[in-house]
């Protein structure tokens, strides 16, 4: 194992996540645990630790690692959770929350995301992560299924009110809305049936989720 690559891990975290008030020991040490240089497109392998959103195929980004960090502590993830992950990118997200203990259903649109994250997890031996190629906001997607928690990775000017319909009471929901270039990502916590909290985490700029901005949307 390269010392170059822990030590940029190892800086990655030190100066980057953990000053961005990721403190849960738990997500720290996940980010330790899970190669993040394996999921990232080879030719931006140098750039696995920097502290940028890496551009993916079909226009999408990879999230800078402080902003997964945020996503992770704020999602409190707990083992044997479900957890619906709409945006597959390339699987690293899907892996550190495996690692959390939980049980995955990842989600993307993209054959040409969807198709390479999988291989890339079987090949890294994540197992407790099922890919689908799929459109969550398809009529006929998992319906009347909920979630410990759903994690979107893309973004859209409102919620869809459809994804608040997949958290289980007492779950959680991270989302990014607003417009670029200073998008609000959040995390809505489901204290009832009908009852939401809303946690305002950090400002992004991520790629629009398709369908989204034609759906029903909800507005806290």
């Amino acid at each position: 194992m390269s010392l170059n690559i822990e030590q940029a891990r190892f800086n990655m975290i030190e100066q980057q996540v953990r000053t961005w008030d990721v403190l849960d020991l738990r997500v720290l040490d996940v980010l330790r645990a899970v190669p993040r240089e394996d999921y990232v497109p080879s030719r931006y392998r140098r750039m696995a630790f920097a502290d940028l959103r890496l551009p993916l195929a079909m226009g999408q980004v990879m999230m800078k690692p402080i902003e997964e960090g945020r996503m992770l502590q704020a999602l409190d993830v707990e083992p044997e959770h479900t957890v619906l992950e709409i945006g597959t990118g390339t699987g690293f997200t899907a892996a550190c929350l495996a690692a959390l203990g939980a049980k995955v259903l990842s989600i993307d649109l993209y054959p040409e995301l969807a198709d390479p994250a999988a291989a890339r997890l079987e090949r890294l031996g994540v197992d407790a992560v099922e890919v689908r190629c799929a459109d969550a906001l398809a009529g006929d997607f998992e319906p009347g299924r909920r979630f410990d928690r759903v994690v979107v990775t893309a973004s859209a000017g409102r919620i869809p009110e459809r994804m608040l319909e997949w958290v289980s009471p007492g779950g959680r929901l991270f989302f990014v809305r607003g417009d670029s270039p200073a998008m609000e990502a959040v995390c809505l916590h489901r204290d009832g049936q009908d009852g939401w909290t809303t946690d305002s985490l950090f400002e992004t700029d991520l790629p629009r989720l398709a369908g989204a901005e034609d759906a029903p949307a909800f507005e806290f």
